[in-house]
């Protein structure tokens, strides 16, 4: 389907911010704010990839929404199915070349692929266990990859590919820690899995347990750390994970049953130990990404906005949205503009280009 939207576009907006504060002077600069676009208020996205000009979001019922012109215009490339999933995750490789994954139990959890733009799908991997239910994809490239299931057996069910995700093997128990009384993960916004340079991989859990596994070779073998996020419930602890441009990396989290109630909702991994960011503790928060020393993180309540590459956070929200809904549940970035999608069909976008004169 190649059909434009009409749609509903809130426009940009500029204010002025106090960036930087020294003993001779203080710098003011014009920061952009949210150019906000409402597709459709039914929908809920949760998922976001960008590569250049090239933007993508997916969510609930089969969704997949498209710009290749830098968020100007969409296109509805939704998956045409029988099963009918949520898609919480995407990879995009380059701008036609992207994998989508469905959440849900047994066969709901799926992996489609496309080569054209989303003018067509094909059906990539389908859980096959009545008790699966797929977390998050990640890839270092166009073949290898790695997969986060639920737990099966007692362990998380990491999966790894190479050859794009047309194959898939489940990673041996034995190089896996035994999953933690009360731990869970959340396939939350697809930001459970992250992975860098020279085989790293990163997942984060939540519950009373909450942890970070990390890899060093490609998903084969993990091993758990504790975070110092909020804890207290079962649905509380980790949902995002992230890397800014020093490849240190910062998990983000919360309660999604306390979006807004303030506790500790990020910390980072600095001299050898996890450490709590003083964020504001302004909530939940699900996703975070970096361009430069400019850093977002995001929750449906709120954003916030780093311009020390997440040492220090102020908050970001969107104003003319209404109250308990300025954020947003995904978040994606390139090439300095930011992607960010969330409930009733919201999208953003933000950028800090210069403009050429």
């Amino acid at each position: 389907m190649n059909k434009k939207l009409p749609i509903k576009r809130i426009a940009a907006m500029y204010f002025v911010v106090l960036l930087s504060v020294t003993a001779s002077a203080t710098t003011m600069v014009d920061l952009p704010q949210w150019q906000q676009i409402q597709i459709d208020e039914k929908l809920s996205f949760r998922g976001s990839a960008i590569n250049g000009r090239s933007l993508w979001v997916t969510g609930s019922n089969n969704s997949v929404f498209v710009s290749q012109n830098g968020g100007k215009t969409w296109q509805d490339k939704s998956v045409k199915a029988i099963v009918n999933t949520d898609f919480r995750d995407i990879a995009l490789f380059d701008k036609n070349t992207a994998v989508v994954m469905g959440v849900g139990n047994g066969a709901q959890s799926v992996l489609y692929k496309t080569t054209d733009g989303g003018n067509s799908w094909n059906l990539l991997y389908q859980n096959t266990d009545e008790q699966g239910f797929f977390d998050s994809i990640a890839f270092w490239d166009s073949n290898k990859g790695l997969l986060l299931g639920d737990p099966v057996d007692g362990y998380y069910v990491f999966k790894y590919t190479e050859d794009g995700g047309s194959t898939w093997q489940r990673i041996p128990q034995n190089n896996l820690p035994k999953i933690l009384d009360k731990e869970a993960a959340f396939a939350a916004s697809g930001n459970t899995l992250i992975v860098g340079k020279q085989g790293k991989a990163w997942i984060t859990t939540g519950g009373f347990s909450a942890s970070v596994y990390v890899s060093d070779d490609y998903g084969q073998t993990w091993q758990r750390q504790t975070v110092p996020l909020y804890n207290q419930t079962q649905t509380s602890g980790g949902y995002g994970i992230a890397l800014n441009h020093k490849h240190q990396v910062f998990v983000l989290g919360g309660d999604y049953l306390q979006r807004s109630v303030k506790y500790p909702n990020m910390a980072t991994f600095t001299d050898g130990q996890w450490h709590q960011v003083n964020t504001g503790e302004r909530g939940l928060r699900t996703a975070m990404s970096c361009q430069g020393n400019i850093c977002l993180a995001t929750g449906k309540t709120g954003n916030d906005i780093s311009y020390n590459a997440g040492e220090s956070w102020h908050a970001f929200d969107h104003k003319q949205s209404k109250v308990g809904d300025q954020g947003f549940y995904t978040l994606a970035s390139d090439s300095m503009v930011f992607l960010a999608a969330g409930a009733e069909g919201k999208i953003g976008v933000l950028s800090f280009k210069r403009e050429k004169r």
